[in-house]
């Protein structure tokens, strides 16, 4: 059992898992969503009395944190007990694309460390990558009134034509950012 966990689960698997959970979900009047947590989270605050926007019922959306919870646990348990090799499989021509562009050792753990650290945080690269980056998405995420997965897996999967016109600008944003931004914010 811990061989069939520890590696990643083929197509035929998680698919139909996740249509599973989908279908149930659909059949409960639930949406799926990770940035809706961040509203139920200032609205347990009390932030609902400075904004309009945080005043609802945030009780009957707990479970989306219960399921937030258990995903962070889970990694935590996957990278603690379950990992024996933290490197990640990419392609070859990947790596080569990036070792170029800077990334010394790319695919040998999670993150890449050039560009992950407290030392880049504080260059114009880190601040670029991590923070005005964070800022990015964080605001395409309000603004698109959602996030990848939410548009990707719930809202596809309930035919919403705004989360397809959501999921085709993910696209164009990641490969725009990929080919004409990140190589001159690596080269930094």
């Amino acid at each position: 059992m811990i061989e069939f966990l520890s590696k990643p689960w083929p197509w035929y698997i998680s698919g139909p898992l996740i249509s599973l959970v989908m279908f149930t979900m659909l059949i409960l009047g639930k949406k799926f969503g990770v940035s809706s947590n961040l509203r139920t989270i200032c609205s347990m605050a009390g932030a609902g009395k400075f904004a309009e926007f945080f005043r609802f019922e945030w009780k009957k959306d707990i479970w989306n944190l219960i399921f937030i919870l258990g995903a962070v646990i889970g990694g935590f348990i996957s990278r603690e007990f379950l990992t024996t090799d933290p490197s990640v499989a990419i392609s070859a021509q990947t790596i080569a694309d990036l070792q170029v562009l800077g990334v010394a050792n790319p695919g040998n753990d999670y993150v890449p460390v050039e560009i992950f650290n407290w030392n880049t945080l504080f260059s114009l690269k880190g601040f670029l990558l991590v923070v005005v980056g964070g800022v990015l998405v964080g605001f395409g995420t309000r603004y698109c009134d959602g996030c990848t997965s939410g548009h990707g897996i719930s809202g596809l999967s309930n035919l919403q034509l705004p989360s397809l016109i959501a999921v085709i600008g993910f696209f164009i944003g990641g490969l725009f950012v990929t080919f004409f931004v990140l190589p001159y914010i690596l080269a930094l």
